[in-house]
């Protein structure tokens, strides 16, 4: 199910990969698969849209299965509630932090896979979480962004 290298995921955010993969599997592909027998059935493919169009909605699907298929072999499954050290940023923490006008926000590390900036789950990779990594409650840690660089001082750290 997971390697010791690979990238992280929450296992929420493994088990709604999973069940993407599932939902694609068993019902949405069987339902295209369905609708391109019919449509094969009705004579000419050329000029068939039902034809033309399943094929192409197939395609897409059989894409995204090999990719969630691919994604899921490679990930490493890390539940926050196990971390041991609590007093400092790692993969799942829930942070809050304050920028220089203490502009307060709460964002949680998570995996690239599963990464929601309007929910505040900020991916691993990205470059907030990568300045908050290993951080503790009073540190200020300065981040590069596009915009320019912002200085944010980790305000409180929980795991769910």
């Amino acid at each position: 199910m997971t390697t010791k290298s690979g990238p992280p995921i929450t296992p929420a955010g493994y088990a709604a990969l999973k069940a993407r993969y599932d939902h694609l599997l068993s019902t949405e592909r069987p339902a295209i698969v369905e609708i391109v027998s019919w449509a094969a059935g009705n004579g000419d493919r050329s000029e068939n849209g039902d034809y033309l169009y399943g094929r192409k909605k197939m395609r897409e699907i059989d894409r995204e299965l090999a990719h969630l298929a691919r994604r899921m072999k490679v990930l490493r499954v890390i539940d926050p509630a196990t971390q041991v050290d609590r007093s400092r940023v790692f993969f799942g923490a829930r942070v809050t932090i304050a920028d220089e006008n203490d502009n307060r926000q709460t964002i949680q590390l998570v995996g690239d896979d599963e990464q929601d900036a309007a929910k505040g789950r900020i991916g691993w990779s990205a470059p907030l979480a990568r300045a908050l990594r290993g951080a503790s409650v009073g540190d200020v840690r300065i981040v590069s962004l596009p915009s320019g660089s912002r200085a944010w001082e980790v305000m409180a750290i929980d795991y769910d």
